[in-house]
């Protein structure tokens, strides 16, 4: 009985310094809070998880596209990006890979980052034939222009957006003018979201750009229009994101590839942590409802991440082991 007891707190023991080992392994990692909401967000969940469930020491640290990708690149620093757009600085996430500074996790977004015209889920549902950006040409009368209901309206982001520019020259490509449409100026951020809402709340018509994850497409059921030319990158580059390019050719409008980026001297040491950052993804929609709520309730990222676990269980838990699932759980 003695023997069996001492067996017993000795395997308790070994039970302890094995957790503490992977703990102590785990150490300290810095996070990149990026300066925008699905990021924030993103940043939060992954101190939480990491923290209660893994046993690290996680910090966020303040962070942007450019900076952030370049420091990992050049420096391995800091340990984590989480929702890196790896097509918006190609060069520097090629170097960093091909170098050894980081290794790629999961691909956040899992339906990418997506850019477009939308229509409201309401138009959509009352007319099944509007899929694609020709089909939407053909029907002026159904979205009249706010100055002129004799034409039909697509509404654009404001002057200085990529978005803007692939919109106005798209706009060209498939013939809008000469199909009765106008280009509608929102003149701001706050002008485009403010027509959206305000077509919304009034079951209106509106069709324009904008784009996913965001916490007004959240709260705004949207459908995005296809675009009948299939993606040409030679091309975008060559006339459909230059503003005074005469020409512009019909094209499609990639997703964006949005991936977790962790440097490598952290994912060396991180251990059972990389499983979790090499299966962590969520929709669009997912992150767009709470980033709504977010905005609804102006919640930080932390409260807004404690939401997200303490609500959608089913979402997160098949990240992690049962075991890490029951420590999360336990610290909220």
């Amino acid at each position: 009985m003695k023997m069996l007891l001492a067996s017993t707190i000795l395997a308790a023991g070994l039970a302890g310094l094995a957790g503490t080992a992977s703990a102590a392994d785990c150490g300290t990692v810095t996070i990149a809070n990026m300066n925008w909401q699905s990021a924030e967000l993103a940043a939060n969940v992954d101190k939480l998880i990491l923290t209660a469930g893994y046993g690290c020491k996680a910090e966020l640290v303040a962070g942007d596209t450019v900076p952030t990708l370049t420091s990992m690149a050049e420096k391995g620093e800091p340990d984590l990006a989480p929702e890196a757009w790896v097509g918006l600085q190609p060069e520097i996430v090629n170097r960093g890979l091909k170098e050894g500074k980081f290794v790629e996790g999961a691909k956040i977004l899992a339906d990418g980052g997506v850019q477009g015209w939308w229509i409201p889920q309401y138009i959509a549902d009352a007319h099944p034939d509007l899929k694609t950006v020709t089909d939407l040409f053909k029907h002026p009368e159904l979205f009249p222009a706010p100055e002129d209901k004799s034409k039909g309206a697509v509404y654009n982001g404001p002057q200085g957006w990529g978005g803007t520019v692939a919109t106005a020259q798209l706009f060209k490509a498939y013939g809008g003018e000469k199909a009765g449409f106008v280009l509608v100026d929102t003149g701001s951020a706050a002008g485009l979201d403010g027509s959206v809402a305000k077509a919304y709340e009034a079951k209106k018509p509106w069709v324009g750009y904008y784009w996913a994850p965001t916490a007004l497409l959240g709260k705004y059921k949207m459908v995005k229009l296809e675009y009948p030319a299939a993606y040409d990158a030679a091309e975008w580059k060559r006339c459909t994101s230059v503003a005074n390019c005469p020409d512009p050719k019909p094209n499609g409008w990639a997703a964006d590839v949005v991936q977790t980026l962790v440097a490598k001297k952290f994912a060396d040491r991180a251990g059972p942590a990389m499983d979790y950052l090499g299966k962590r993804a969520w929709s669009n929609e997912t992150v767009g409802g709470v980033m709504a709520w977010m905005t609804d309730n102006q919640a930080t990222g932390e409260e807004g991440a404690k939401r997200f676990l303490k609500t959608q269980e089913d979402v997160w838990t098949k990240w992690v082991s049962p075991e890490v699932a029951a420590k999360v759980k336990a610290a909220l």
